[in-house]
């Protein structure tokens, strides 16, 4: 039985560990922060499973990675938040909507009686949605220590508060998932800094994630249990690891309140941030040194992308195939 040691606990190392336990393979997963999970990007993350949506700016592997994704979490997690993706614009750009749709598939058209019966908070408020029924979310919180727990239950050995690189490892193969941590070995890693916001009301009710279009500031507010919503969008060319500003907390709850005014009462949880890795070309890779592979450049697709990554890397292991679009041999 081969052994592989995975660098990283994010969704994509997670990810990694539980598909590697069930193929087979002796796992053991090192992570530097503690079992919260709550160091990364990925605790801050929207959670969004939405291939189609992501066409409008994301390149076709991200789109067919995406779909491949949405079936493999929905083998994992039946139960998850299949409920769509809704699509709205203000009444006075509908341009946007239509560009929006132009650039997508998978959608249906929504006047605004049918937004009202599918989201009635939103009744009223706009005239037409693109209602994508195939998408998902999941949450990030309750996805990632369910994710550890099962990595756990194939037997894969956990160690946290270890850092580490893939020349530290003695095992078969190694599989690094540090995200941005891995500039040491890829210089063109890029932190792109995403920013979100957690507020609870009680007089918001979502079914699903919605997007918000605008010229400057789309957002898209993602439901949660108990009346919690994730508000985020915000995507900065930084490296800085500082929080949320001032002018991005302005803008996304600006917005907020302007797809629902009780937003303006809601309870602020949380600001934070996090630095999201990107190679220039906005896509995921697998990069090869020998039998050290890396997993990387994921930016604002990890959870939408992780389980189809982690399938091309067992696959690799087992039979040398992968998506020749994401092998990169050094």
């Amino acid at each position: 039985m081969l052994s592989i040691t995975v660098i990283g606990a994010g969704i994509a190392g997670l990810w990694q560990a539980c598909s590697l336990a069930k193929a087979g393979f002796a796992v053991r997963l090192l992570e530097q922060g503690d079992e919260t999970l709550s160091g990364g990007c990925s605790w801050r993350a929207g959670g969004m499973l939405a291939p189609y949506c992501e066409a409008e700016v994301a390149e076709p592997l991200v789109v067919r990675l995406g779909l491949r994704s949405l079936e493999l979490w929905r083998n994992w997690l039946p139960a998850f938040s299949q409920n769509g993706s809704l699509v709205v614009a203000p009444s006075r750009d509908p341009a946007s909507l239509q560009r929006f749709g132009r650039l997508t598939q998978g959608y249906e058209t929504l006047d605004g009686a049918a937004i009202a019966r599918l989201e009635p908070a939103l009744a009223g408020r706009f005239n037409g949605a693109l209602y994508y029924p195939t998408e998902a979310h999941v949450d990030p919180r309750q996805a990632l220590p369910r994710l550890l727990r099962e990595a756990r239950e194939l037997g894969v050995e956990t160690v946290f508060h270890r850092s580490a690189k893939l020349s530290d490892v003695d095992s078969d193969w190694g599989i690094d998932c540090r995200g941005l941590a891995a500039q040491d070995a890829w210089p063109e890693l890029r932190g792109v800094k995403g920013e979100m916001i957690l507020v609870k009301s009680a007089d918001v009710r979502l079914q699903r994630p919605v997007r918000l279009l605008h010229h400057r500031h789309p957002i898209y507010v993602v439901p949660r249990d108990e009346g919690i919503f994730m508000i985020g969008a915000t995507s900065l060319e930084s490296e800085s690891r500082g929080g949320v500003s001032v002018r991005s907390a302005g803008e996304l709850l600006t917005q907020a309140y302007s797809l629902h005014p009780a937003f303006a009462e809601a309870e602020i949880l949380e600001l934070n941030a996090g630095l999201r890795p990107a190679f220039p070309d906005h896509l995921p890779r697998i990069l090869s040194r020998g039998r050290h592979l890396f997993v990387n450049g994921l930016y604002r697709h990890g959870f939408l992308l992780s389980p189809a990554l982690a399938e091309q890397v067992v696959q690799y292991l087992r039979r040398g195939a992968v998506e020749p679009e994401l092998f990169h041999e050094y």
